[in-house]
């Protein structure tokens, strides 16, 4: 019923990358260089096991519709597809059907659009349950468009009753009701994952931690960043989406506050709006955060651009009713600067981070790390403080206290009664209240 784009059992395809770079009245407005653009395509066929032959900048000044290109421009990229011996060709743009079709038929090989490049590598990535049904929910919303004439076998008719289909239907309408039955079942599946995170949130709520998200353009260092925080063991490699299923820490903040710690799927620029919405379910634990870590690489000269991809994808994820979204920028690998660009990046960190919004750090190194952990527990630290008077033989209330809030004041008086002032939710001082008095 559906189709893969790669034969995952052949090792190192050869292949051509292409960006077509839209100028005149169809220009990108995206500040990206288009180099930049071209080395981000050609990454993300890398991540695939693609081996790039050959890659190429193509100006478009108009779009043609039946191939994208005009027609001696597909005859340039059919001679360099066969000068590279090529099997497939990335198209760092979105094609329609018609386009991927006649490309195909044009350059002798199997052309993959933008679209069709992230799914596959979000389909060979995913590892839990979950993130298995969101990047299939996305490939078949992508692919139930591509059925018209994919293939020539979906012009015959088939007869029969049931799942074979009905009296004069066709294989391709065969298909589309397939695939309708099928995304029917997965957004019911999803719906249940998101049921169930809704009452994890709810279970998380009562402890109460507060959460901490990191998000970031794909390979900005979150989950080495998310390692150096926790002590964890995610994956973190210098390759496009290593990463894409949620994972969450409890950490310990200076001064003893807990919270939870997030690692998200990286966002990347013109992110498939299929993807955007099947992850949603994984997505609204950025909403939902107390906190959300912007993980920027400060050494890349795209940082800027990456920064806004990273904010229009945030601005598609809703924040309950009455939350305010609180936004800490991590500029990660100052270890990559020059020495005299890595000065002036440590300085201007220096002075946002005395007003919560930047700080610089190297989560390769470490460098930064101590500072950024006492600017997360300022910034999620606005529990109201409570006075309390605790008996000797109290310590397992002391102990309750150190691990659920954050003990800011402590005194013994001459009878051995333990002063404190604590930093609580009013959900944990109320279960401290009925648990201890």
């Amino acid at each position: 019923m559906t189709q893969k784009f790669i034969d995952h059992t052949v090792p190192l395809i050869r292949a051509v990358v292409i960006h077509p770079e839209r100028t005149g009245a169809g220009a990108d407005d995206s500040s990206r260089l288009a180099s930049e653009r071209l080395e981000e395509a050609a990454g993300l066929a890398r991540a695939l096991d693609l081996d790039v032959r050959a890659e190429e900048i193509v100006n478009l000044r108009r779009i043609t519709p039946a191939t994208l290109f005009g027609s001696g421009k597909v005859e340039e990229l059919a001679a360099l597809v066969r000068a590279a011996e090529a099997e497939a060709v990335v198209i760092d743009d979105d094609l329609t059907p018609v386009q991927q079709r006649n490309l195909e038929n044009a350059l002798d090989a199997k052309v993959i659009d933008r679209t069709g490049l992230i799914l596959e590598i979000f389909g060979r990535r995913a590892r839990t349950k979950e993130g298995r049904l969101q990047v299939e929910l996305a490939r078949l919303d992508y692919e139930k468009s591509r059925l018209v004439r994919t293939w020539t076998h979906l012009e015959r008719q088939r007869g029969g009753t049931g799942s074979t289909g009905g009296p004069g239907e066709t294989q391709i309408e065969l298909d589309r009701r397939l695939i309708a039955d099928r995304i029917v079942k997965l957004k019911v599946e999803l719906d249940e994952v998101r049921r169930t995170r809704g009452l994890h949130r709810k279970a998380r709520k009562k402890v109460p931690f507060p959460t901490v998200a990191l998000v970031g353009y794909t390979n900005a260092g979150k989950s080495t960043l998310f390692n150096r925080l926790t002590g964890s063991d995610v994956v973190a490699k210098d390759l496009l989406f290593a990463t894409l299923d949620t994972t969450q820490r409890t950490i310990r903040l200076p001064q003893g506050r807990p919270a939870i710690v997030a690692d998200t799927v990286g966002f990347i620029s013109d992110l498939p709006h299929e993807l955007v919405e099947s992850f949603r379910a994984t997505l609204e634990e950025v909403g939902e955060a107390d906190l959300i870590l912007h993980v920027r690489d400060i050494a890349s000269p795209d940082s800027a651009a990456q920064a806004k991809d990273v904010e229009a994808v945030l601005k598609q994820i809703p924040t309950p009713e009455g939350k305010t979204r609180r936004m800490l920028e991590v500029w990660n690998k100052t270890d990559l600067l020059d020495p005299e660009t890595r000065e002036a990046v440590l300085g201007q960190a220096e002075r946002l981070r005395a007003q919560g919004k930047a700080v610089a750090v190297s989560a390769w190194t470490g460098e930064g790390i101590e500072p950024l952990r006492q600017t997360i527990a300022d910034l999620i630290d606005d529990d109201p403080e409570t006075e309390l008077i605790l008996l000797p033989s109290q310590g397992e209330a002391l102990a309750w206290l150190y691990e659920n809030g954050r003990v800011t004041g402590r005194e013994t008086d001459a009878e051995g009664r333990t002063h404190l002032v604590v930093r609580l939710h009013p959900a944990a001082l109320g279960r401290f209240e009925r648990q201890f008095g």
